[in-house]
């Protein structure tokens, strides 16, 4: 078991130079190669994402304001419609209003063209009565003068 133990031990006195070599190795790949691999990778996953992020934070934003521009354009058709119904009833009362003032002012008209038609009647009445009366006694005087007349005429002849 001696000489197991002495090979055992020239084995392992023979394998640190190895045991240093590749610990070296594997220290100088990880200073050169392993870590600038892994930032470059890091920094490449990192854009990515972030790109990637970004580009979904643009489009979550822009989303948004779509939604808050849609939502003010419904605003201004509400405003707009409800200007307009003010409008509308506003020119519904002053077209009632210009209404009802022509209806009164013809009223008025139509009954001051009665009154007036009225007195013109009346007047026209009194006139025809005088009228009538002074041709009824002009007819008289006629049919009764041609009486006189004839007998003055027929003297007189």
């Amino acid at each position: 078991m001696d000489e197991t133990l002495r090979q055992l031990g020239g084995l392992l006195l023979g394998s640190i130079p190895t045991v240093i070599m590749l610990v070296l190795l594997y220290a100088i790949y990880t200073v050169v190669v392993h870590k600038p691999l892994s930032k470059v990778l890091a920094e490449r996953r990192a854009k990515t994402e972030g790109a990637i992020e970004k580009a979904q934070a643009d489009v979550s934003a822009a989303e948004a304001r779509t939604a808050e521009y849609e939502q003010r354009l419904r605003e201004a058709r509400v405003a707009v419609f409800r200007s307009l119904q003010v409008r509308r009833q506003a020119a519904l009362q002053t077209r009632a209003a210009a209404v009802s003032a022509a209806r009164s002012r013809a009223q008025q008209q139509i009954e001051q063209a009665r009154a007036a038609i009225e007195q013109d009647k009346l007047a026209a009445q009194e006139v025809l009565q005088t009228e009538s009366a002074r041709l009824a006694s002009e007819i008289i005087r006629r049919l009764l003068r041609p009486v006189t007349d004839q007998s003055a005429a027929g003297e007189v002849r």
